[in-house]
């Protein structure tokens, strides 16, 4: 067991048998069966391209290794494609939604919504607008949309202690898409910097820092699931 108080075991759905024979190992090592390991079990992986399935065989030798997936649809994509279904529900990989750049691609539309904040914050920057030295009034934020952003921030530890204790990093990946609706339905009915015949005031300063918050999250959820939060898209 390397020193380690819980080992977790990820196996295919064609792989049942070695349950058992994990635990066993483990008992004949000295450890506890039942506190020192665990095993998952996975379903499935179907792969489409073209709207057509790609068949897969071990004795034809017809099979996509995961490095291959990684050179065609990119890293992201696959890590975060990977973590967005629970373990035991069969799924389905179309290649070519993964690397579409649109709001119907699950990572393009998390990363898109960090990549969106990070540009209003340099806009407020090149603005020459300091929020971060600014009085910061939260009582300010008292629009829908900024009640719904501020409520899904907060929700972001539970979602993460809930993912942890069930072994469901998907709740990680579904959170972030629903942060990520919430980001841009504020953006759109909250405007964050002033116009250009307008002078900065509180709300500007408060909706900035609501901004950055929710580009935080959003940081730390996708670095949970090994995903990269793009600067600019």
């Amino acid at each position: 067991m390397r020193g380690f108080d819980l080992n977790i075991y990820l196996l295919g759905a064609d792989h049942h048998g070695y349950v058992n024979r994990l635990r066993a190992v483990a008992a004949c090592a000295g450890d506890d069966m039942d506190a020192n390991v665990e095993v998952l079990i996975g379903q499935l992986v179907k792969i489409t391209r073209g709207g057509e399935e790609v068949k897969l065989s071990k004795r034809a030798g017809t099979i996509v290794t995961l490095d291959e997936l990684v050179d065609e649809v990119g890293i992201d994509a696959a890590r975060y494609t990977l973590a967005r279904y629970p373990a035991d529900s069969p799924l389905t990989l179309d290649l070519e939604e993964m690397t579409r750049a649109t709001s119907e691609n699950p990572v393009f539309y998390v990363q898109y919504a960090h990549a969106r904040i990070a540009s209003v914050l340099r806009n407020a920057s090149e603005l020459g607008v300091d929020w971060r030295s600014g009085p910061f009034d939260p009582a300010l934020l008292d629009h829908e949309r900024e009640n719904n952003l501020l409520g899904m921030i907060a929700e972001f530890p539970r979602v993460v202690a809930s993912a942890a204790e069930l072994r469901e990093p998907h709740r990680v990946a579904r959170y972030l898409e629903d942060l990520a609706t919430a980001y841009h339905r504020f953006y759109d009915d909250c405007r964050v910097l002033p116009r250009s015949d307008e002078e900065l005031a509180p709300i500007h300063i408060a909706r900035l820092w609501l901004c950055a918050a929710a580009r935080q999250t959003l940081a730390n959820g996708l670095g949970l699931l090994g995903v990269s939060a793009p600067e600019r898209m």
